[in-house]
This record gives C-alpha cells, sequence and structure tokens, in this order.
C-alpha cells in the first residue's frame, strides 16, 4: 500500500507576533505560546488539520510534509491465516 503523507504547521518563530489566532483555532491544542509572545507548534500532536493557517495576519505558518523515519513509520502487520513457506515452497 502506500503510505499517506503527514503534513504539519511550523511556525516561522521570528515572524510571529504572538496574535494567538493560531492558538484558537487549533482543534487539538497542538500549538504552544502566550499573547505577544512567539507560538511554536508541537509536531507531534499536530493532525495536519490547516486551520491554524488562515486566521494568521501575518502568514507565518507553513504546512510542511514530514518525511517517514523511525519515529513516525508504522508497519503493518500481515493478515493472520497466512502460510509461511520457504523457497521451495515447503511450510514453515
Amino acid at each position: 500500500g502506500v503510505e499517506q503523507v503527514k503534513r504539519v504547521a511550523v511556525i516561522r518563530e521570528d515572524e510571529c507576533i504572538g496574535c494567538t489566532k493560531c492558538i484558537q483555532a487549533c482543534p487539538v491544542d497542538a500549538i504552544l505560546g502566550a499573547a505577544k509572545h512567539m507560538h511554536t507548534v508541537i509536531e507531534s500532536e499536530c493532525t495536519g488539520c490547516d486551520l491554524c493557517v488562515d486566521p494568521c495576519p501575518v502568514d507565518c505558518i507553513d504546512m510542511v510534509t514530514v518525511e517517514p523515519d523511525i519515529r513516525t513509520w508504522t508497519w503493518t502487520p500481515p493478515k493472520s491465516g497466512l502460510i509461511a513457506t520457504d523457497r521451495q515452497g515447503a511450510s514453515a
């Protein structure tokens, strides 16, 4: 199967004015910050819903693709009932 591409919000913190509009828009509370201070996204909590991007008045939120790595890759176990065989086709 084809793996779904995970996208998360990333705030360019040096451009953030601390308006809290993204915090209010985030349905899963994945953004940390306080009024008039820079905000940041907790990557592991972000669902990639994109709801924080439009409210940002300074357009400092980007949606970026998270490349699968050892932390994000998941393995789908084989279906039960399969019979393992060796190279000659004999049951293991």
